[in-house]
């Protein structure tokens, strides 16, 4: 019997209670449910945490070396510019264009790959995409007049839109690519930041704007003998095509006569995995946890769709979807797959229906319950969906998730599921204790050696180590005081954007803001906000911009206030970098650094804080 629809909850009853309005109509114990679920979240529990991975660095570094871009050598720069972005990605890319849109014309873009791009420039594995629809996430499209090709972008497209915004703005003019950051400090009688880099440079900035990405330094396993096999190894993110043949779209023809293993099953591993499985002679894949695995419905862009676009339509389509995957309602789903699906389920249409079965409103108690049963539903169908594709039962599951919908970031793909109907791959299921060790020849599972000529490690990017170790360098400020002392116990800015001993520095991404599951929107709006205070600075002629250590408490203590929504959610979730491996009192952590109110509520506050006109705890000098 399948899952009865949210929305189909039959309305001839008056029920007194919200579980008298929505356990009628379901065929699933909740309390089955929450044990199965803490059971799978036990057995998975590791003293260790985030410890459990190595640094690449010493033996591993190579895990870090670009295989795209042949090194071209430069002499060493000792100049001066306005504004330098660490970082070409989209967080970069979005600053330098906001900054060229306000008339900023000495920028500077320092990035370590060859060319812009960041995750996309890296991340060129076999059939590598985006999960979010391209009409959202591909940033500056109407600027550009650029239309997507697929509403699901491929890797090759992103990486080619990400340099054509560069192109476009001008940024390539004074980059500084294939170059690493080695210290940032600051020069308080020059009010300048002096940049330090792996090719000699000393070079000086006025302003420097930090878009090192969240997801860019790889890790790898801490397994036993990891540093004793002696056949081939890479990284997802450093795909190695000398070694396999074929290119992005697959057609991997010199994996023919090998045995393959790949450790990890994350969206990365999902999106790869059909291609090895189509071309290994044998695919071993090796699983700890199984990812939630939803239909992906892909499809090429409708031309007359297209064409029938009014100026604006990019911004109206990002706050719909926003708006609807933060939890809010719209009359109309502009965007309308997998996660609007998700949220309006669990937080729209659901709470909707149950409000009207009871005539009234829920209480927040109510909510937290709905989304509950909700998310026991959803999971149900995308479990359904697994026995269903995969013939054989064993397999079929050991592939269904037993956990929240968001413990894990979701996937959606259409050929994951049926590659384990291939005869040549095979699931090795860890039972949630993960591979036991590696030998000189194949990796050990449950005391069972699986010889394999090549191991993939699928085990994604650094998540919960310090902000400084993930950038690779330290930040001096003023005084001398290092960044990675003043956030040795957790991140400490206002607004997520600037912190108070470190004037004229700004920082994007996932510090003590609110991400959105479309990434570069978020990073869109933090880019316009910090030239607003760059544009405020000027126009009073001021040359620092710092944030006084009262507004930066005041943000801790709201960045505190409003964490509390999610603790008691990820304490219950299987681990994963979203919880910090089990262990949420990591101040790094991925959400510990997040504000909890959400990004509607956040990019609200940032609009109304630049309407007054009063920079209220910025100090400008």
């Amino acid at each position: 019997m399948s899952p009865t629809p949210v929305t189909a909850i039959a309305e001839a009853s008056e029920p007194a209670t919200l579980e008298e309005a929505f356990l009628p109509d379901i065929d699933f114990d909740p309390d089955e449910l929450r044990d199965r679920y803490r059971a799978e979240r036990d057995k998975r529990l590791r003293d260790d945490g985030n410890e459990q991975y190595v640094e690449v660095v010493g033996d591993f570094s190579n895990y870090v070396d670009d295989p795209y871009t042949e090194r071209v050598e430069r002499e060493p720069l000792f100049d001066e510019v306005e504004v330098a972005i660490i970082g070409g990605g989209f967080g970069g890319l979005l600053m330098g264009a906001e900054l060229r849109k306000a008339g900023c014309e000495s920028i500077r873009v320092i990035e370590k790959a060859g060319d812009f791009g960041g995750t996309w420039y890296w991340n060129r594995y076999p059939g590598a995409m985006c999960d979010v629809e391209s009409y959202c996430y591909l940033p500056l499209l109407e600027e550009l007049a650029y239309m997507p090709k697929h509403k699901y972008s491929f890797a090759p497209e992103i990486f080619e839109h990400s340099k054509a915004i560069a192109r476009h703005f001008g940024l390539y003019d004074n980059a500084c690519l294939q170059t690493s950051v080695a210290e940032m400090r600051w020069d308080d009688d020059q009010a300048q930041w002096i940049i330090s880099t792996d090719r000699g440079d000393r070079m000086r900035a006025r302003f420097v704007a930090m878009a090192n990405g969240p997801l860019n330094r790889p890790k790898l396993p801490g397994i036993a003998g990891i540093d004793s096999y002696e056949g081939h190894t890479f990284h997802t993110s450093r795909w190695d095509y000398d070694y396999t043949g074929g290119n992005s779209e697959g057609g991997l023809t010199k994996l023919a006569d090998k045995r393959v293993g790949i450790i990890g099953t994350g969206a990365t591993a999902v999106q790869c995995i059909p291609h090895l499985g189509e071309s290994a002679k044998e695919l071993f894949v090796f699983q700890r946890t199984p990812s939630s695995i939803d239909v992906r419905a892909n499809r090429e862009t409708d031309p007359e769709w297209a064409a029938s676009l009014e100026p604006g339509w990019q911004r109206r389509r990002m706050e719909n979807f926003n708006i609807l995957v933060s939890g809010g309602d719209q009359d109309v789903d502009l965007v309308s797959d997998g996660w609007t699906d998700i949220f309006r389920n669990l937080t729209g249409i659901a709470a909707k229906t149950a409000a009207r079965r009871l005539g009234r409103r829920l209480t927040g108690s109510e909510k937290g319950r709905l989304m509950e049963l909700a998310d026991f539903q959803k999971m149900n169908t995308v479990r359904s969906r697994a026995a269903e594709v995969v013939e054989d039962t064993e397999t079929a599951e050991a592939l269904q998730p037993w956990y929240r919908q968001f413990c894990k970031r979701p996937c959606f793909h259409d050929e994951y599921l049926p590659t384990f109907n291939l005869p040549s791959v095979h699931l090795v299921d860890t039972d949630g204790r993960g591979v036991e060790r590696i030998t000189s020849r194949g990796v050990v599972v449950g005391g069972t050696e699986y010889e394999v000529d090549c191991i993939v490690f699928a085990t994604g990017f650094e998540v919960g180590t310090t902000y400084t170790r993930r950038a690779g360098y330290d930040i001096i400020g003023r005084g001398g005081q290092t960044l990675s002392d003043k956030w040795s116990d957790g991140v400490k800015t206002f607004h997520g954007l600037t912190s108070h001993g470190f004037p004229n520095c700004f920082f994007l991404g996932f510090t003590q803001s609110a991400v959105t599951v479309n990434v570069p929107h978020a990073l869109g709006e933090q880019a316009a906000h910090v030239v607003y205070m760059l544009n405020e600075a000027a126009d009073r002629g001021c040359t620092r911009i710092e944030p006084t250590i009262e507004a930066e408490q005041w943000w801790q203590d709201e960045m505190a206030d409003k964490a509390r929504l999610g603790v008691q959610f990820y304490e219950a979730c299987t681990p994963g970098y979203y919880n910090n491996e089990g262990k949420l009192g990591n101040p790094n952590g991925f959400f510990s650094a997040m504000y909890g109110a959400g990004p509607i509520k956040f990019f609200r506050m940032l609009d109304e804080w630049r309407s007054t006109g009063r920079l209220e705890g910025i100090d400008l000098s």
